[in-house]
């Protein structure tokens, strides 16, 4: 050809084959991801024929995951990671610890140095943005409990590798064997990361929050989709690059705060919804620029070291981040679901690998290892989800102790014995505790309505009750959770959760609870309208519909009395 196509091919190829792949792979009822990473494989350096430019599929992967980031900040609120910091940085802190020590104690038994070691140790520590996103989306679990305790892992995690990408390279002479450079100072180094970090959120929290939603609604303004779209992905692309070269924060943190301002903009759900095929498409480049790395020759050259890599991903950070779950007093279900969701590693081990080769701290046996193990566990992950169920109800049929377990109660996920008894009959049941549910809770207020708050976090359910609210935590599907707030007694069920995967299955159980029960929900879509409104006593309503309400009803009233002429 006469000009160079290597991104058309990149593409073409890349999407091509992972079309195929994932689709056998869905046929052979595996996961499609599966499918990708074989993609990968054949259009990588390690299989004869074409090879994809790898600097390219790497950048290309890049944005995928800062738009699937965007995305994950788009249904998440500065509030909603407030109320899992107590477990989510606790929890990051102590797994990365524990997989970090694995890996340096198995690399101590194959005579690594110790700079080697390190580096081997923490690229096994953190989990993938990716892979973990993908698998809480096809779950429908990305807004439950769980779901936000894990992403807020992720944030701190992400944030302690930011550390550990600027403390590496003025560290990288003592890790070596040699002295820390006299002109080194890492308490300047970390104090001075902390304040960019601090200063990009801020910005992003005090002047985004203001900004991105008058932008975003005045080119809506305009009534051009693809002015729209294009808005959306430029502003989770700018920000993100902007995030990294500015302040040294990572692509996808960079993303992820940008998607959490625009959350402000009633505009939002849209935006998630128009924004969603580019990020499925590139999400899967992702995948394809991982089975790429992948070199066959390590596993049959050293069967075992790769072996107890995938073993200290699945098995060994899993199980610190499941005993912290429980040490917290979640039940057994909970702890499996975060385990499984952290049993990878992904996009920042490979970054870390990638300095540590730049720093001669590391050699290409590790990196081959941590690829292999990456991709074998990202591989496993569908499988270890799908086992959680079947995990789950069998130790609790074989064991008394998980049923004690289980059985458990915090304090927060009912109601307390001393409950004014106005919060127990004929009251408003409000689920969630979002922007809507507070002007809602408001309103019920000054009208005397007495209502019990439903929402997964603890922390929220807690400040609730101190301000002398009747609330519970629990997932808001849960019939347990309904019945801990008097469903069968109320009168009323106001959903106020934001778009949740499991609406239709909380309304059904709210109906099998109290069939006389009347539910009040808002829907984001023409088809859940349609679906919603067609179950008994069920009242649906779309922001367009009550503000086209809202302007006809200010317009009869500003229009002059006809003339009886």
């Amino acid at each position: 050809m006469p000009h160079d196509v290597s991104l058309i091919a990149t593409l073409a190829f890349g999407f091509g084959l992972a079309l195929i792949f994932g689709f056998i792979a869905e046929k052979l009822k595996a996961p499609a991801l599966l499918g990708y990473l074989v993609a990968g494989f054949l259009i990588g350096p390690a299989t004869p024929g074409f090879v994809a430019d790898p600097a390219l599929t790497n950048q290309l992967a890049e944005v995928g995951v800062m738009l699937l980031m965007f995305g994950v900040g788009m249904h998440f609120s500065l509030n909603d990671l407030l109320a899992v910091k107590k477990i989510a940085v606790p929890g990051a802190i102590v797994q990365m610890t524990a997989a970090t020590l694995l890996g340096m104690g198995v690399a101590y038994f194959w005579d690594w140095p110790m700079g080697q070691s390190l580096v081997f140790g923490l690229a096994l520590s953190v989990a993938s943005t990716v892979v973990l996103l993908k698998a809480l989306e096809a779950r429908g679990m990305l807004t439950s409990a769980n779901g936000q305790i894990a992403v807020g892992w992720l944030v701190v995690e992400d944030l302690a590798m930011v550390l550990i990408l600027v403390l590496l390279p003025p560290l990288a002479g003592l890790l070596k064997g040699g002295t820390l450079d006299p002109e080194t100072n890492l308490v300047f180094d970390i104090g001075f990361t902390l304040v960019k970090v601090a200063l990009f959120v801020g910005l992003m929290l005090v002047v985004g929050k203001r900004v991105i939603p008058w932008m975003l609604w005045h080119i809506a303004k305009t009534g051009s989709r693809e002015l729209f779209t294009l808005s959306v992905i430029a502003l989770a692309i700018s920000l993100a690059f902007v995030a990294a070269g500015l302040f040294d924060v990572s692509f996808a943190l960079g993303a992820f705060f940008a998607g959490m301002v625009m959350r402000e903009s009633e505009l939002s759900h849209r935006a998630a919804e128009e924004s969603l095929p580019l990020r499925d498409a590139f999400a899967v480049l992702f995948f394809v620029s991982v089975g790429m790395l992948f070199q066959f020759d390590v596993i049959l050259e050293y069967p075992l070291r790769v072996l107890a890599v995938v073993a200290i991903i699945v098995l060994g950070k899993s199980l610190a981040a499941g005993a912290l779950v429980l040490l917290f007093k979640y039940p057994l279900k909970s702890a499996l679901v975060i385990a499984a969701s952290l049993a990878q590693i992904g996009e920042f081990s490979f970054i870390l690998i990638g300095l540590g080769l730049y720093l001669e701290l590391v050699d290409l046996q590790v990196q081959s290892l941590v690829v292999s193990g990456a991709i074998l566990s990202i591989a496993l992950n569908p499988v270890i989800f799908s086992l959680i169920p079947k995990l789950n109800d069998g130790m609790v049929k074989r064991f008394q102790w998980v049923r004690n377990l289980n059985a458990r109660s915090h304090t927060m996920e009912e109601l307390p014995q001393q409950t004014d008894g106005k919060y127990l009959g004929k009251h408003v049941v409000l689920v969630g505790h979002t922007e809507l549910s507070k002007r809602i809770a408001k309103s019920l207020k000054k009208k005397n309505i007495p209502m019990v708050i439903v929402d997964t976090s603890r922390e929220v359910v807690a400040k609730l009750r101190k301000n002398g609210q009747a609330a519970v935590s629990g997932e808001y599907a849960d019939p347990v959770t309904l019945v801990q707030a008097h469903t069968t007694n109320a009168n009323s069920l106001v959903i106020a959760t934001g778009d949740t995967p499991g609406l239709t299955q909380m309304i059904e159980n709210a109906k099998m609870l109290n069939p006389a029960i009347q539910v009040f929900v808002q829907a984001y879509s023409k088809e859940e309208k349609q679906m919603l409104g067609a179950l008994p006593d069920v009242h649906v309503y779309r922001w367009e519909d009550t503000l086209s309400d809202a302007i006809v009803h200010d317009l009869i009233k500003t229009r002059p009395e006809p003339s009886n002429a």
